[in-house]
This record gives C-alpha cells, structure tokens and sequence, in this order.
C-alpha cells in the first residue's frame, strides 16, 4: 500500500545498503562534451545518442540489476515482478523471508537471477551489510526501488512518540539511508536509477494521516535535492505518487463501506487504482525512456491531484 494510507499499519520491510566507502566522492563531468570526451573506459556519464526518425524509446532493462525493498507483498511485490519480466535481475528485500522467497522463485522461473536479503530498513548496520552483499554477489545496483513504508491512522491530538519515530524511521530515515548505501556505487559508475515511493498524501491534506504525509512529503523534497546534487554522476532521482491502490492490505480496508466510498468520492476516474496502474509508471522511471527525467514526483492518482 503506498497511495493514501488505510486504517490498519502495513509494513513492509527492506533495505538497501550504505557501503562504508571513505573519501570523497567522485569528480562529476561538468559537461556533457566532458562526459562524452571521458568515455566509457573512465566511467564517466555520456550523453545518450539522438534518437533516430522512428526509433521509440527503449523500457527493456536487460542486463540491469534492480533492488526493491518492501519487495514481499503489494507494490513492492508487483514492481520486482514487472522489472523481471523486463529483463533485470532482482533482489528483493523485506522483514519476511518466506513472502521474499515465493518472490524469487517467481523471477527465477522468468529466467532472471534473484537475491533475496530479510532487512528491517530501521537497521542502518543491516542496511550498509545489505549494500555491501548486493554488491558483491552481483556486481552493482543499477535500479534503487525505496517502497518499504508503513502508516498507522491516528488523529493528530492521538498521535503517540512511538507511532512518530516508527514511521519516520521506516518511511523517511530508512528511505535516505538506503538511497545513501546503493548511491554510493552508482555515483562511483556514474549511472543509476532511484525511485522513491511517495503517495498523493505528500500534497493533499487527510485528516489521521498526519504522520505518513510528512514523511511522503519529506521523501519528495528529498527527492528533489538528491535529483541536483546527483545529476552529474548521470543519476535520475524520481518520486512515484499512487493514490489509494488495491492491494491485498488495501483490500481488506476496503470491505468497510464508509473507507470505499471515501476514496471513490476523492479519485475522478471513478475507481481505485490496480498494481497495472503503478507497474507503467514505475517501469518508465526505471528505463531508459526516462534518462532525461529527474527530481520529479509522478502522481499517479487518477486526476485526485488535479482537482
């Protein structure tokens, strides 16, 4: 569940993983006629080639390694599946190792290699061994996927300490670190791709929802400045906002027919979103379709947004 949050905490865990490097980081290329001067040996960022008349942009991640984290259940789920079918390799991260395991059965019968890493996103240590064993087994991570989140319903006289720290770490804090971790690597090849799951709460104002908005909020903010700061290393940073989407978590919320008729009463189009609706778009902000696209947030929401 990433969209607007249900009455019930879901979390999904996982991880990214900082890699301790010392140092400064590398010289970005102060033009793209450096980058394209430095080549492909200097591992420096080049500009991408005009595309011919009659030549569509390519969503084919063959040879990419993509980590998801939340990867057991929902979007996060939905996502690695999507990217495997893609042709990426996968490694999923997340708190239950048995939903992780079924996850990369699943895209090891697409014929795609798949590491699955158990982490709670709140274990920094957890998070710079995780980067460190994606790394190593294999090779690099091209694709960052931060979609572990969880959301607890409390009205803001209600909310309590804990209910605050829990969602910031997981949500906000676990999100930065992980971007850190697997950043690391991809400033270091110059190339990479970084999708920050955000939700149409980051710029609508719910009541019992105060918590979880602030942290989409400070994930897209976020966002932004990671997409500058990392944009000379040929880095995109995007933020994806899914309103409400029907997940399995979503699903149960909505049997209670106050919550439904909520959320129809909010969406335009008349309907709750599918994964079907998140996967495209998260496709596109993983490819190179989106090489030009960065420090964006990418509602996808049904024109909730628009009104």
């Amino acid at each position: 569940m990433h969209g607007p949050s249900t009455p019930s905490s879901a979390a999904s865990g996982s991880s990214t993983a900082p890699s301790a490097a010392a140092g400064s980081a590398p010289e970005p290329a102060s033009s793209p006629e450096r980058s394209a001067a430095a080549g492909s040996d200097s591992g420096a960022a080049s500009s991408p080639e005009p595309t011919s008349a009659g030549r569509l942009p390519s969503f084919d991640l063959s040879g990419s390694v993509a980590l998801v984290t939340g990867a057991g259940r929902g979007l996060g789920r939905e996502i690695a599946l999507a990217y495997a079918r893609a042709g990426a390799d996968i490694v999923a991260t997340a708190r239950t190792e048995s939903e992780l395991a079924t996850l990369c059965d699943e895209v090891r019968a697409l014929g795609r290699r798949a590491l699955a890493i158990p982490l709670d996103v709140r274990d920094l240590a957890g998070i710079r061994a995780m980067a460190a064993r994606a790394e190593a087994e294999f090779g690099r991570v091209d694709i960052l996927v931060n979609n572990a989140g969880i959301t607890v319903r409390q009205a803001a006289l209600d909310v309590t300490e804990d209910a605050w720290d829990g969602i910031m770490d997981t949500n906000l804090k676990g999100l930065f670190f992980c971007c850190q971790a697997i950043g690391r690597g991809m400033v270091e090849r110059r190339r990479g791709k970084i999708v920050n799951m955000a939700s149409v709460n980051a710029v609508t104002g719910w009541p019992r929802r105060l918590v979880y908005s602030a942290t989409k909020a400070a994930v897209v903010h976020l966002t932004h400045v990671l997409a500058v700061e990392w944009a000379p290393y040929g880095i995109c940073v995007n933020a994806l906002g899914p309103t409400l989407i029907e997940t399995d978590q979503v699903r149960a919320a909505l049997t209670d027919p106050a919550f439904e008729a909520e959320w129809l009463a909010a969406i335009p189009m008349g309907r709750i979103g599918v994964p079907r609706d998140i996967i495209g778009a998260a496709l596109f902000l993983a490819s190179p379709a989106s090489d030009f696209v960065s420090g964006q947030h990418l509602l996808v929401d049904g024109a909730q947004t628009a009104r």
